[in-house]
């Protein structure tokens, strides 16, 4: 495993969310539900403008400065990682955990709001309007290969 590998990993996150994205913005509007993957996902346009659940919406700024320094830690972390032998599902972990970081940074930065588009068809409805993108699933998938990586 190499620093490239892993690299490239974050890259694709980040340019596959961007692209989906895009084309979300393009083609949806807000509000508007279309069922997809034989009924298991909804797939939907949804501003996000503060964090996770829309925590500190009317702190934007901060939001988005917090975003920012927390994922040029990570960064840091990262590439410190691979200055000693460790654990392939840390360095994995981490990939993932910066290219949905640095996905969802950016539109924060940019969009001035962070575009989330797919939720699950729950019959509860808290759960049910929770909505995600594939940076979140990132970022959650990658913490938890960052724990089990640490354990080693």
């Amino acid at each position: 495993m190499t620093v490239i590998s892993c690299a490239l990993l974050a890259i694709a996150v980040f340019v596959t969310d961007l692209l989906i994205k895009n084309h979300i913005e393009k083609t949806r509007t807000e509000g508007e539900r279309e069922t997809v993957c034989g009924g298991r996902l909804l797939l939907h346009k949804y501003h996000n403008r503060g964090a996770f659940l829309n925590a500190g919406e009317r702190k934007r700024g901060l939001v988005a400065m917090l975003s920012l320094g927390l994922t040029l830690g990570a960064t840091v972390l990262f590439l410190a990682t691979f200055t000693f032998r460790g654990s392939a599902l840390l360095k994995y972990g981490l990939a993932l955990l910066l290219g949905g970081a640095y996905s969802n940074t950016y539109d924060r930065l940019i969009r001035k709001y962070v575009v989330d588009y797919v939720s699950f068809p729950v019959k509860n409805k808290k759960i049910r309007n929770i909505v995600f993108n594939i940076s979140d699933f990132c970022i959650m998938i990658g913490a938890l290969l960052i724990v089990l990586g640490s354990a080693d």
